[in-house]
C-alpha cells in the first residue's frame, strides 16, 4: 500500500510539471479529474442543492410520516370523519334532511368534509405545534440551517394534503355507498373552497397556538372552541332552525362559510360554477387576520418556561 501511494504521488507530480511546462490549463485538468472521479467523491465535493421547494416537500414528507406513525392523529384525522358520516346517515336515514330537498348523505358528505379539513388544518396543528414548542422541539428545529419559512410551509403543505385526501375518501365513500353525486361544473368550487379553507385554518392554528401556554391546555381549548361552532355552523345539523342570534354568531366565524361553500357545491339544484363569493371573502378575511397575529406573536421558544 505504501509503494502504491508513493507511485500515485510521483505520477501526480510529473503531471503537474508537464502541465506547467506546456502551458496546459490546469483548471481544465481539474474539471476532467472531477468528471472522472468516483461518484462517491463527487457527491462529497459537489453536494446537490435541492432548493427551497425541495426542502418544503422534504419537510412535508417528514411531517406526513409523523402523522401516519401517530395512532391518535390517524384516528382523529382519517377515521373519525368516516365514522361520523356513517353514524349520521345511519341515524337520520338517507331521506331529505330538515326542510330542505337534499338527501341526508348529500348534506353530511360536505359537512363532514369541512370537519375533516378543520381537524387536519387546525385542531392537529394547534396541538402539535404547542406540544413541539413546549417540549423544545421547535427551538431545536429553528437552530438548524433549514429556514423557518420552510418548516412552516412544510407543516402547512402537510395539512393541505391530509385535508384533500380525507375529503377525497369521503367523496368516494359517499358516491359508492350512498349514491352522492356532484355536478362536474361544481368540482372547481369544491377544490378551491377546500384548499382555501385548509390554508385559512392552518394560519388560524398558528395564530391560536400563540395564546396557549401549556401542552395540557391545547386540546381542551381547541375542543371548547370548535365543538360549539360545529353545531351552530351547519356541520352536524342544519342551522336554519336555530335562533336568529345564533345564526348571526355563526356567520362571524369561518366554520360556517367553509361548510356553506361545500354544501352549495354539493347541492344538486345549483348549476354553474357553484362558487359563493361571500364565503370566499370571509375565509380570505380570516386568513389575513390570522396571518397578522401569527407574524406578530408566533414564537419558537417554550412559553411555559418564561411565564
Amino acid at each position: 500500500m505504501l509503494v502504491y501511494w508513493l507511485y500515485k504521488r510521483l505520477r501526480r507530480r510529473l503531471a503537474q510539471r508537464r502541465a506547467a511546462a506546456g502551458g496546459v490549463d490546469t483548471s481544465r485538468s481539474s474539471a476532467v479529474a472531477l468528471a472522472t472521479a468516483p461518484r462517491a467523491s463527487r457527491s462529497r465535493t459537489a453536494p446537490r442543492n435541492t432548493g427551497t421547494l425541495g426542502l418544503v416537500v422534504h419537510q412535508a414528507r417528514y411531517d406526513l410520516l409523523g402523522i401516519w406513525r401517530n395512532g391518535q392523529a390517524r384516528f382523529f384525522t382519517l377515521v373519525l370523519p368516516l365514522l361520523f358520516l356513517v353514524i349520521f346517515v345511519s341515524v337520520f336515514g338517507n331521506e331529505t334532511i330538515g326542510h330542505s330537498h337534499v338527501k341526508t348523505s348529500t348534506y353530511y358528505v360536505p359537512g363532514i368534509a369541512a370537519l375533516a379539513i378543520i381537524a387536519a388544518s387546525f385542531v392537529n396543528l394547534v396541538i402539535s405545534v404547542t406540544t413541539e414548542r413546549e417540549t423544545g422541539v421547535l427551538k431545536r428545529r429553528r437552530s438548524t440551517p433549514v429556514p423557518a419559512s420552510v418548516l412552516l410551509a412544510g407543516r402547512t403543505l402537510t395539512a393541505i394534503v391530509v385535508s384533500l385526501t380525507v375529503m377525497a375518501v369521503l367523496l368516494a365513500v359517499g358516491a359508492v355507498f350512498y349514491g352522492v353525486q356532484v355536478n362536474v361544473s361544481a368540482i372547481p368550487a369544491i377544490a378551491v373552497t377546500a384548499l382555501l379553507g385548509s390554508i385559512t385554518f392552518c394560519v388560524l392554528g398558528y395564530a391560536l397556538s400563540t395564546a396557549i401556554g401549556s401542552v395540557d391546555a391545547a386540546q381542551p381549548m381547541v375542543q371548547a372552541i370548535m365543538l360549539p361552532l360545529y353545531f351552530i355552523s351547519g356541520v352536524f345539523i342544519p342551522n336554519v332552525s336555530l335562533p336568529t342570534w345564533l345564526q348571526d354568531v355563526a356567520r362571524i366565524f369561518p366554520v360556517q362559510h367553509l361548510a356553506d361553500g361545500l354544501h352549495n357545491a354539493f347541492d344538486p339544484t345549483v348549476h354553474g360554477s357553484a362558487f359563493v363569493g361571500a364565503d370566499i371573502a370571509v375565509l380570505l378575511a380570516w386568513t389575513a387576520a390570522g396571518l397578522l397575529v401569527a407574524l406578530r406573536r408566533f414564537t419558537w421558544m417554550p412559553v411555559a418556561a418564561h411565564a
